[in-house]
């Protein structure tokens, strides 16, 4: 009876042994297409999105958090925290004080801007051990209390975003990072087809000659991570940030130039107003209240103090936000003081709105196949990633009880827990001598 004892221990101790070198070999890779709309792929041929609904997980789509712009959204997937927690609250790097405004592609490597306090999921993870790597993603390249993502690759500025073959190197590239230097988690972005959102608009047949060279780019992403024989051990989640809508011109309609309703230069003392759908201005002292009411006579737009916009925006607590909010309707872009804007189509409206509702799909061993989600707030994917690479997570306003039916039975590939289990009943049924 001894013998059995000493045999079945043995026998569970190598189990475990395996359970956790599978724990620790947990592989996460997240991939973003910025721009990518929730409806896309409904008017091109994809079959390699469409195999995805096969072998995978869909949402029917995801709503991103207000703001609807690339970094605040990107950090409030790679934190699980709203924006008025994160306080990336623009793609800009802006200070309101100094007048200071870093355009986008510049505060990617701003670590003043994304060190907020709020660790993403990188840090959260290479502090549990894990290795993780970036590779164009939004604040992947900053530090974080000093300490910095294990891998960084920055995009530089003005390279070109729909180079397909340059794309497949990337995949590759990310993908030995998995096979042949075990990395835990990548994060990979992509630039279009936000781009082409924006130069074409979102109906341009360009749009739709991007949207097949993603697809293409999912076949040979799923062929390469055969080829890397990760088809066992790797997790892939594809999302974006948010989606894109037409913006409305003339003859068709009456742009906004706010600087026909309130004289800026008497009234405000900083601005953004020529981004998109979105907008902030600081108030001379004293002055807040008229700039309010010169704002809400305005058309095409909601005006908002900050303090008083609905609590769903989750943006009222931030620090960072000027104290008025300007958000125009779908599809109206915000000027100042004279039309600059080239844009065919743009972001930064109410995440309310369908154009701005974007994709998710996920594949990979703990992920159910042939499975449809209703929608979501973005916020709830960085839960699911915790429980994908079996790390505790940091503080968030997520929640894995929206997510966790897409994942196999019991969420992981590690079976710990199952085998002491297995292990005291085994037990319980033995009298040693």
């Amino acid at each position: 009876m001894r013998l059995q004892v000493l045999l079945l221990l043995t026998a569970a101790g190598c189990a475990v042994g395996r359970s956790l070198r599978k724990s620790a070999d947990k592989k996460l890779l997240l991939i973003s297409f910025d721009g990518f709309r929730w409806d896309y792929d409904q008017d091109v041929d994809t079959p390699n999105l469409d195999q995805l609904v096969v072998d995978g997980v869909k949402a029917k789509y995801i709503t991103p958090p207000m703001l609807t712009m690339t970094s605040p959204s990107h950090f409030t997937t790679i934190t699980g925290r709203w924006v008025e927690d994160h306080e990336v609250v623009h793609n800009m790097m802006f200070n309101t004080t100094t007048n200071l405004k870093v355009p986008h592609k510049q505060t990617l490597s701003r670590s003043e801007w994304w060190d907020t306090g709020v660790p993403p999921l990188w840090i959260t993870a290479q502090n549990q051990g894990l290795k993780t790597a970036s590779f164009f993603f939004p604040g992947g390249g900053a530090n974080y209390s000093g300490q910095s993502v294990n891998r960084v690759v920055m995009e530089e500025a003005g390279f070109p975003d729909d180079n397909e073959t340059e794309w497949q190197q990337n995949i590759d590239t990310v993908l030995s990072w998995f096979s042949q230097e075990n990395f835990n988690l990548v994060t990979l972005y992509y630039g279009e087809p936000d781009n082409v959102g924006h130069a074409k608009g979102p109906d341009h047949p360009r749009r739709k000659e991007i949207i097949q060279q993603i697809d293409r780019t999912i076949g040979y992403l799923r062929t390469a991570i055969h080829r890397h024989q990760l088809t066992d051990s790797l997790d892939v989640i594809i999302t974006s940030d948010h989606g894109m809508t037409t913006v409305k011109k003339r003859p068709l309609v009456d742009e906004i130039v706010l600087n026909k309703y309130l004289n800026l230069l008497k009234l405000a003392s900083f601005e953004i107003l020529d981004y998109g759908g979105f907008g902030v201005l600081t108030p001379r002292p004293g002055m807040e209240q008229e700039v309010f009411d010169a704002l809400s006579m305005a058309p095409n737009l909601t005006v908002y103090k900050k303090h008083e916009m609905p609590a769903s925006f989750h943006l009222g607590r931030s620090e960072r936000l000027p104290p008025i909010v300007v958000i125009a309707d779908l599809g109206f872009n915000l000027n100042s003081r004279f039309i600059v804007y080239v844009n065919k189509g743009d972001h930064g409206f109410h995440n309310h709105h369908m154009d701005m509702k974007t994709i998710f799909r996920a594949f990979g061993p703990s992920f159910k196949q042939n499975f449809l989600s209703e929608p979501f707030d973005s916020v709830h994917i960085y839960p699911l990633m915790c429980k994908l690479l079996q790390i505790q997570p940091a503080p968030h306003n997520g929640s894995l009880s929206v997510t966790e039916d897409m994942l196999r039975s019991g969420g992981t590939r590690g079976t710990g827990p199952t085998v002491w289990i297995l292990l005291l009943s085994l037990l319980s049924r033995l009298t040693v001598p």
